[in-house]
């Protein structure tokens, strides 16, 4: 990098090297000699400063010389009188600049224009910050916390300009909620079921016993690669299933508000048990809110035991199976050798009748993106489940920014269809671009629609970006994200190299509980911190916390892209020290009463318009007019209350200390008389503080 000497950089300003180096001085720049080297970093800030002051002197140069001559030479006498008024409104306009406020558009976030609606400077703002060690730039794009938090400095806020915008995309979820309030137009829809569960529990084998297909042969290592929906029909009703390799695509539907499962098949092995990634899906799952049926799978080994994975499932998942007298629907299945799949699949049919799951079967589709991609041959492909209406070929669609018109539908088999109804899974060709998976995909009545609606949400994304991009909750200031009056709610994920130090943390992390807090561990695991992780956290609004665990590098860009919080730590009392402040931060004050000073009444002086004035011999501590103050008589207290005035001799004073004597004047009491004792106390907010890892007896 090129670096400049400070004799040089002067020359270039037209200032003094001496001048140059006092500035760099005042700046915190430190430099030796007129033969000192400057990076260019700080030859470009010096530069820009500069070039600002002679801006704004050669604006203060034309106005003056703009002034008349005689204004100039015109002298202004003002009076005592006058110079107090003038002093009282500067007072007032400085109270009044704290309450200043300036709305900006999304698109002037820019620091230049900034200091110009504020009216400060540039040259200050950047100067003033480099003093701070923060380097800012003229035209450097700003968003809404940094704005504001540069506003606050200079005694202004910020707020965004209200746009009243007609949404088009809510117009379309509106039309749909007003159709769905008409029961009679609502009809019965096939269930949706997602399959998850650990790896190698027989998951995909399961999917190929119910659809008679050989799908697992035909991937690699019996894994299933990439997400396939496929129906069936039972007994003349069908099911819809997603085949899914992971959980990240569940997860996401729900952190995009896009619910494409009804139901949730768990798959279980036997003989293996509940499972590390067994806990994450049931986790997904719950987070989606959504019903679960577990299916005890590969129930014809030797060492399968279904009463000791039903335990497990109690215990580890909280699922406690019917005939136990829980809730849970447990199947006990072999999907190698075909037992229990009809006991399945009548399940999930009594399910999905119980929870009422219906659609409109009529009109314009809507579905939900499970998949995307751009394909070599077609161009933009989505892989869709529609949820209401009818999907044709020839229909203009819009999911998210994009949009296009449905040249081609495809089945799960790739055989073209001219139409798809509720529940169930299409291919779609005919979008402009690939759109985002997990998308809501809309049938508008024409071309123009569709562009206005993809345009409009593409703008609107632009806009959110610049204002904020994505954020969630974040450990340090999720006080200031609960709102006042409610049961503060911390969601957690954990996770650490050992069960040992999960269960350890788990406990511990109970511990910090309290009537007003309460921390929900979303899901805890072993290994590192990964990307399934991150979507869950996203999902739930969650901070992870890894103790002897890293990141992996695709789980640290998408927690970057999410705005979701990870946290590691290396030693245990760190990590419980961090939750520690963090939940005490989330304690409301305890108010308490403080005793400051105790006097006597020894005289009252009556003066007409004001009362009773009482003159008070301090005995200890002090008293102030902020204050309260109870009268004693007797021993009996006759008064608890505010003091309005506080004099020492003549002057009004805030504060009095012990043995002084003073005057005071009680709001709304005037009965005070000789000898009554006084006792001067404050109210104060306190921190309450967490009494952790207590040792029980």
């Amino acid at each position: 990098m090129p670096k400049t000497r400070v004799y040089e950089l002067a020359k270039r300003l037209k200032i003094s090297t001496r001048e140059l180096m006092d500035e760099l001085e005042e700046l915190g720049v430190s430099v030796k000699s007129h033969m000192s080297m400057l990076d260019e970093e700080t030859v470009n800030i010096i530069a820009s400063l500069y070039e600002e002051e002679k801006k704004e002197t050669k604006i203060v140069k034309i106005s003056e010389k703009k002034r008349p001559k005689k204004e100039e030479e015109k002298e202004i006498i003002v009076d005592e009188e006058e110079k107090r008024k003038k002093s009282e409104e500067a007072e007032r306009a400085l109270e009044e600049s704290s309450k200043k406020v300036v709305y900006l558009d999304p698109e002037e976030l820019k620091l230049n224009i900034l200091a110009e609606k504020i009216k400060v400077p540039l040259s200050k703002i950047i100067k003033d910050h480099f003093m701070r060690g923060i380097i800012l730039r003229p035209a450097q794009a700003v968003n809404l916390e940094e704005a504001r938090e540069i506003a606050t400095q200079y005694g202004w806020n910020i707020e965004l300009k209200e746009e009243i915008v007609s949404d088009p995309l809510e117009a379309l979820k509106a039309n749909y909620e007003k159709l769905y309030n008409d029961e009679s137009k609502l009809v019965q829809r096939p269930p949706v079921v997602t399959v998850m569960g650990h790896v190698d529990h027989g998951k995909t084998t399961l999917l190929d016993r119910v659809r008679k297909t050989a799908v697992a042969e035909k991937e690699i290592g019996g894994i299933t690669q990439s997400i396939g929906a496929y129906h069936v029909e039972i007994k003349g009703k069908r099911i819809t299933f997603i085949d899914t390799p992971g959980h990240e695509a569940f997860t996401e539907m729900r952190a995009r508000g896009a619910q494409a499962t009804d139901i949730v098949v768990l798959v279980v092995a036997a003989d293996d048990g509940v499972m590390p990634q067994t806990i994450e899906a049931f986790n997904h799952a719950k987070t989606a809110n959504v019903p679960i049926i577990v299916a005890i799978n590969k129930i014809d080994k030797p060492n399968a035991n279904v009463d000791v994975t039903k335990q497990q499932l109690a215990s580890k998942l909280g699922l406690v199976p019917e005939d136990w007298g829980g809730d849970t629907i447990v199947v006990p299945i072999s999907a190698k050798m075909g037992k229990g799949i009809d006991e399945l699949l009548e399940m999930i049919l009594l399910v999905a009748e119980m929870s009422e799951i219906r659609c409109i079967p009529e009109g314009n589709a809507r579905g939900v993106i499970i998949e995307s991609e751009l394909d070599k041959g077609v161009g933009p492909l989505a892989t869709a489940i529609i949820k209401d209406g009818i999907l044709r070929a020839g229909d203009y669609v819009v999911a998210g920014s994009t949009h296009g018109k449905v040249r081609a539908l495809r089945d799960e088999m790739g055989k073209k269809i001219k139409m798809a109804g509720p529940s169930d899974p299409v291919q779609i060709i005919g979008f402009e671009e690939v759109p985002d998976m997990h998308e809501i995909l809309y049938v508008v009545d024409n071309l123009d629609q569709a562009r206005e609606i993809s345009a409009f949400v593409k703008e609107k994304q632009k806009k959110e970006r610049m204002v904020k991009g994505k954020r969630h909750v974040r450990l340090e200031e999720f006080m200031r994200i609960s709102g006042e009056g409610e049961r503060k709610t911390l969601n957690l994920i954990i996770k650490s190299d050992s069960f040992g130090a999960v269960e350890a943390l788990k406990q511990a992390v109970a511990k910090l509980e309290t009537e007003e807090v309460h921390i929900e561990i979303v899901h805890s695991g072993i290994g590192p911190v990964n990307s399934s992780d991150v979507m869950l956290a996203a999902a739930s609004d969650a901070v992870i916390i890894g103790y002897k665990v890293k990141t992996d590098s695709q789980a640290r860009s998408q927690a970057e892209e999410e705005g979701v919080q990870i946290k590691l730590y290396e030693i245990i009392f760190d990590l419980i020290d961090d939750l520690k402040k963090a939940l005490e931060g989330l304690l409301e004050p305890e108010e308490v009463d403080e005793v400051v000073g105790h006097g006597e009444v020894k005289q009252v002086f009556k003066i007409k318009k004001l009362g009773n004035i009482a003159g008070v011999q301090l005995h200890d501590g002090y008293v102030t007019k902020e204050g309260l103050v109870r009268v004693y008589r007797r021993n009996e207290e006759i008064f608890d209350g505010k003091i309005e005035s506080l004099k020492h001799y003549k002057e009004e004073v805030n504060k009095v200390d012990a043995p002084k004597e003073c005057g005071i004047k009680l709001l709304e009491f005037d009965g005070i008389q000789e000898g009554d004792k006084l006792e001067f106390h404050v109210k104060k907010q306190v921190k309450r503080t967490l009494e952790f890892n207590k040792e029980e007896n």
